[in-house]
């Protein structure tokens, strides 16, 4: 059976230092300013996905918090906590 995706774009290479940084980053702004990206509770997380994240390494933190809220995967940072 063939596909016509290419493996380059099926096979995702982990940033061990970007998971570093974002178990660390908190949220500059707003009504939860000054928690942990992944401790932000997900329906604001949801909230920023449909309205838009920001742009630059803040928003790409916050799309890898939105991937891994809706996918159950937050016990994944337990032991960088």
């Amino acid at each position: 059976m063939s596909t016509n995706i290419p493996l380059e774009s099926t096979t995702l290479i982990p940033n061990p230092a970007f998971l570093l940084k974002l178990a660390k980053a908190t949220m500059p702004f707003g009504r939860f300013s000054g928690r942990l990206l992944i401790d932000l509770p997900e329906p604001y997380v949801i909230w920023f996905a449909g309205q838009g994240f920001p742009d630059g390494e803040l928003g790409q933190m916050l799309r890898c918090v939105y991937e891994i809220k809706v996918n159950g995967l937050e016990y994944l940072f337990d032991p960088l906590r």
